[in-house]
């Protein structure tokens, strides 16, 4: 038979019968290498760490640190993973071999009396068969003999005796797994528990499901491509489903890219108005050149704007990647409920991950077009443009308003009091004022006129109230200031407005 020195995660299980063994359930683990020696991979430090983390870092645990008393504790491989998993040293019992190996003058004195490196749980001392003794055909109970004698007799381990050896370890191992169980139990209990009700849920939701049937199967599967369908829409488009309340997802997140990270990208590009206008000197010599120019060139502009403009692609392609990223974690959050079928999954994330790349590449072409776009023609005619031929648009705009004779200016209910004109005292008018008349008639319908007054080249002023008036005042003047005769005064407040000659 061949024999290597190669490591195997798969546990070897052995089973003791004895009348003189107590009710224990050890694991074995391999000491931890250092170096590779024969046919061992370059790796086995790390295979050993690994294979060893598997089983101590399990709660339900105890961690037996054996540590031999002819080294130093405080490089002990042993102590130190135990106080990687178990910080607190609940779960740690230390166990010191190799006391008749010491050299002479010294002992674990300290250490058996927990001063050293404390643990919750305290540290056991053992003598084991040597080589020799083996060798020598040494029985157990010889062995045991030996180790007894040991203690009582040696003058710093004779007041520990009783709490030191093999068979003293036994027994603290079979107590405190006992009582380790006893308290653990309830909440392994409840975790049995929880799990079980979990799993009966999800066996309900599969139990129309048999794999047996073909009809079943696709049934099933297209049932699940749906359910992964509905569920990305309600992440993208908002559902008051299973809302998270921790953090943002899916369409809130692509808002918020949209609305303040992308505006964010834009910001930063803002150049500084100095170095602008600077750029724009040098532009608009550069251009004319050895010549001195009258008028600005529409170069100038155009090449400032189009590098300006040529900017927004690196915050734009941000923009689009980070929605994409944002879509591929939506597909991965979509389809956790697939976790019982991993192959179902992987392809169903492939596919839907493959078509999101494929229209990242289309939506990248077509930003970098719209841009393009933009920087081919630049529209100065715009009316957000300021230039010579909008602003004398403008102006004929202004013109044509001001030449507008029938522009109401401002209409409403109003009293008209004490003209002579009107006979009968106070009345209720419907009035509007346009630029050339202030006109009154007997309703909003303004069907029927009751009078009209010409305001021809006069101009309209409000006049500041009083302090205890809730109505506010307006003049009609002509272009000297003077008080126009018998141009009134009109005052009007929420509901009415009157008038005074």
């Amino acid at each position: 038979m061949k024999f290597n020195k190669g490591i195997s995660p798969v546990p070897i299980n052995l089973r003791v019968y004895s009348p003189n063994v107590l009710n224990l359930t050890l694991v074995d683990l391999p000491g931890m290498t250092k170096v590779a020696v024969g046919d061992q991979p370059p790796d086995i430090e790390h295979q050993i760490r690994d294979m060893i983390m598997q089983f101590v870092t399990k709660e339900n645990c105890l961690l037996l640190a054996v540590s031999p008393a002819n080294s130093d504790l405080a490089n002990s491989d042993a102590l130190k993973i135990a106080k990687e998993v178990d910080p607190q040293g609940l779960r740690t019992i230390g166990v010191i071999t190799k006391l008749d190996l010491m050299d002479e003058g010294t002992d674990a004195r300290d250490i058996l009396e927990n001063k050293l490196l404390p643990l919750r749980r305290g540290y056991i001392g053992v003598v084991n068969r040597s080589q020799k003794d083996i060798d020598g055909k040494k029985d157990i109970t010889a062995a045991l003999q030996a180790e007894r004698k040991f203690f009582l007799s040696h003058p710093a381990y004779r007041h520990l005796a009783d709490r030191m050896g093999t068979a003293y370890l036994q027994k603290v191992l079979n107590q405190q797994l006992t009582n380790h169980i006893r308290d653990t139990l309830p909440a392994l209990r409840s975790k049995l528990q929880s799990q079980l009700l979990s799993i009966e849920k999800e066996v309900e939701e599969y139990k129309n499901f048999r794999p047996d049937d073909p009809s079943r199967k696709t049934k099933a599967l297209l049932q699940m491509v749906q359910q992964f369908a509905v569920d990305f829409e309600k992440r993208i488009e908002g559902s008051g489903d299973q809302v998270d309340t921790y953090e943002l997802s899916g369409g809130a997140k692509i808002n918020r890219i949209f609305h303040e990270r992308f505006p964010f990208e834009l910001v930063k590009l803002e150049s500084d108005e100095k170095t602008l206008r600077k750029e724009i000197s040098y532009a608009i010599k550069n251009i004319h050149g050895i010549r001195t120019g009258l008028f600005t060139p529409d170069m100038a502009f155009e090449t400032i704007v189009k590098r300006l403009i040529a900017q927004l692609k690196e915050p734009c392609q941000k923009c689009v990647d980070m929605v994409i990223s944002e879509l591929v974690n939506t597909v991965r959050q979509c389809t956790q409920k697939l976790a019982q079928y991993p192959m179902l999954r992987e392809e169903m994330e492939r596919i839907v991950t493959q078509h999101i790349r494929d229209r990242e590449s289309r939506t990248k072409e077509q930003v970098m077009l719209l841009i393009d776009i933009e920087l081919a023609y630049m529209n100065t005619n715009h009316e957000d443009f300021i230039g010579f031929a909008n602003a004398q648009q403008k102006s004929s705009q202004m013109n044509k308003k001001k030449a507008a004779g029938n522009q109401v200016i401002r209409k409403g209910w109003l009293t008209i009091n004490n003209i002579g004109i009107m006979k009968g005292g106070a009345k209720e008018y419907w009035f509007v004022l346009t630029a050339e008349t202030l006109s009154w008639y007997k309703d909003d319908e303004e069907k029927e006129k009751k009078y009209m007054l010409p305001v021809d080249n006069l101009k309209l002023k409000d006049i500041e109230k009083s302090f205890m008036s809730s109505k506010h005042i307006f003049a009609l003047f002509n272009t000297e200031h003077r008080s126009v005769c018998p141009a009134p005064t009109v005052t009007f407040n929420k509901e009415f407005i009157s008038i005074r000659v």
